[in-house]
């Protein structure tokens, strides 16, 4: 192996562009490669947080709903409830109105049989003024024996 000026000339020119490329050109390389692990870290973080900010939200998503579920069983109850008393009104205001309505029939047949036995009074006695008409063979005066005809309508 022989040493000789072109063997020093390529070790210059190979140590210049070595030497250059680390005063130029790395810097600017290891500047990218170190920006591109920040922007990979950062997105790894973002990514964590995002997974993060997912997990609380399906959280509070959860405790959301099961209040809302709550709420609806609160409500549901509530009307339950409300259907109930409504119910157990009508029921208590018909109870009210039948036994109304039954106070007024038996008024009415308490009407109907003083009536009627009135009537019955009313045909009794003139039956029994004809009967004593045709016993005494003449008519009894109902005027005169208005009394009389009052007691005996009386006892009937």
């Amino acid at each position: 192996m022989d040493f000789n000026l072109t063997l020093i000339g390529q070790s210059l020119a190979m140590l210049l562009f070595v030497w250059f490329c680390m005063k130029y050109i790395w810097p600017a390389i290891m500047g990218a490669i170190e920006q591109r692990q920040t922007d990979i870290a950062n997105g790894l973080a973002a990514g964590e947080q995002g997974q993060a900010s997912l997990a609380s939200a399906k959280t509070e998503a959860e405790k959301i709903l099961a209040a809302a579920r709550e709420q609806a069983r609160g409500i549901v109850d509530q009307a339950s409830s409300r259907a109930s008393g409504i119910v157990e009104q009508g029921k208590a205001d018909g109870e009210a109105t039948r036994k109304n309505q039954l106070e007024t029939a038996r008024a009415e047949i308490d009407v109907s049989i003083n009536r009627a036995r009135e009537e019955l009074r009313d045909q009794v006695a003139k039956i029994a003024v004809a009967g004593a008409a045709k016993v005494l063979g003449r008519e009894i005066d109902a005027n005169a024996h208005r009394d009389l005809l009052g007691k005996l309508a009386a006892e009937l």
